[in-house]
């Protein structure tokens, strides 16, 4: 294990936080907010001597680095920046218990958007710029903007790569251009534009600009982390339509836009994951606009009933988690329909969280194919996605991710179970759907007009756990506590 890589890595994303944190630090300079000065200003310092410890300790290192090298950094970096990214809560006093201020930033940086605030205005513009912000940062991922930053020489793709794998999201990761450095700085840029193209919208939409940025970061890493307590229900209907148009922009796999833009129109129209994608989309809103339609108060009448509709399934599926209403209020149908969508997540790809379509394709594809070799055991099938064969070690990645997949589920059901709140099963259940899927809202007790400040420390830290092991897609997380590691090769 090369340990030194690992803490010189570690060293450059505490600086970067450093760096992250600038702009709430000057915003809450200019409102004058004294405690929230002070928690960045700590936060900053704290960060940056421990850069420079961390970088002496590992002046010299061997740039040796493999898959498993990979993953425990990537895993490592996740919770450090999280620790640090939580300092500017505490220390401000905003939010005193650090569990809780951890919660929150785990939160935004997993791009899931629960909370354990009831007031979130009582922040101040500081600290919701830094919650929305974390967002932004966690969307595409912090070691890929790392990856996409940091001086080459040509000897860094190997690291570059096994890094990338560990943090993106989807069944698998491949190189957008030959070279690692330039593949991150392609993703980050039409990250970037993309989400520019939502801040404009917002402002012609009539939204306050640093509402409109804050809005944009949340959509653009699919978090939902609103600054009102009425979250999104307050802006425009215009407002509320760009925001679902580009939380499903969001929620479509990078490779597609990077297709579009090298004018492979016609390769990136064929996407089958693409295809299913939007029709999920489509069928979901359709069915839960007709069920709720008749539920819907006579002065609100057709348009808001759709636009409502289609705002929560792209904020379910693309797992950002804003809300418009209160859907815990609707029909049964309505919400298992949103159950569902939990589930199954945006693409591969995205910055959306979930199982992702594409490995939901692949399950359904491997099962049928399984069902056809019991009647047909000597006749050889095999999986294809995009007319190309899926190799049998995808198939086995992705029956493997969904077997963890389940495992976690449960034992963090029963773990929230045993909290001395005594929450319904709806409520725990739900609880640990948005969290491990990175969405924000369930229902009962942590619907979108609730919050997850009611459960106890340890349910918290479980919760924190699923939302890392979630947006890293288990097995980051798990190589952490796993003593195989840390074993010679």
């Amino acid at each position: 294990m090369n340990y030194k890589m690992m803490i010189r890595i570690h060293a450059w994303i505490l600086v970067l936080a450093s760096a992250f944190m600038l702009p709430a630090l000057l915003i809450t300079i200019a409102t004058k907010d004294a405690p929230a000065i002070r928690g960045f200003g700590c936060s900053i310092a704290i960060a940056l001597v421990a850069a420079g410890v961390m970088a002496f300790i590992a002046r010299n290192a061997e740039r040796r680095f493999y898959a498993r090298e990979g993953l425990v950094a990537t895993g490592m970096a996740w919770i450090v920046l999280s620790l640090v990214g939580a300092l500017p809560f505490y220390i401000s006093g905003r939010i005193p218990n650090f569990v809780d201020a951890f919660f929150e930033i785990v939160s935004g940086f997993t791009t899931t958007g629960a909370s354990v605030l009831s007031d979130v205005e009582a922040l101040g513009k500081g600290l919701l710029y830094w919650r929305s912000f974390s967002h932004w940062v966690g969307g595409m991922g912090v070691l890929v903007f790392f990856l996409a930053i940091i001086p080459t020489n040509g000897r860094n793709d190997g690291y570059m790569l096994h890094i990338l794998r560990a943090e993106s999201p989807g069944p698998s990761v491949n190189k957008i251009v030959p070279k690692m450095r330039e593949t991150a700085g392609i993703l980050y840029i039409m990250y970037c534009v993309l989400t520019v193209l939502d801040i404009i919208f917002l402002i012609i939409a009539k939204m306050p600009v640093f509402d409109a940025f804050c809005i944009a970061f949340g959509t653009a890493g699919t978090g939902g982390f609103c600054i009102l307590n009425s979250g999104m229900a307050t802006y425009t209907p215009f407002a509320q339509n760009v925001t679902t148009v580009f939380m499903l922009l969001f929620g479509v796999n990078f490779s597609i836009y990077y297709l579009m833009i090298m004018r492979r129109v016609r390769q990136a129209m064929k996407d089958e994951e693409l295809h299913v994608y939007f029709l999920i989309v489509l069928t979901s809103i359709v069915l839960i606009a007709f069920n709720i339609f008749r539920y819907t108060p006579q002065t609100e009448g057709l348009e808001p009933t759709i636009r409502h509709a289609a705002f929560q399934v792209a904020a379910i599926i693309t797992t950002t988690g804003y809300s418009t209403v209160d859907f815990d209020l609707w029909p049964s149908f309505s919400k298992a329909i949103l159950l569902c969508l939990m589930f199954v997540g945006a693409s591969a790809g995205s910055t959306g969280g979930g199982i992702k379509v594409s490995r939901v394709m692949l399950l359904v594809r491997n099962l049928r194919r399984n069902a056809h070799q019991i009647f047909h055991p000597h006749e050889i099938r095999i999986v294809r996605m995009n007319g190309q064969r899926v190799p049998e070690q995808t198939i086995f990645n992705v029956n493997g991710y969904l077997a963890g997949y389940v495992i976690i589920v449960i034992v963090s059901f029963l773990l929230l179970s045993l909290d001395k709140g005594n929450f319904s099963m709806t409520t725990n259940f739900s609880a640990v759907m948005a969290t491990f899927n990175n969405i924000g809202p369930g229902f009962d007790a942590v619907g979108p007009t609730q919050n997850f400040s009611a459960y106890s420390d340890f349910s918290t830290i479980v919760m924190c756990l699923d939302m890392l092991l979630g947006r890293l897609e288990i097995f980051p997380i798990l190589a952490l506590f796993s003593l195989s590691t840390y074993k010679r090769s």
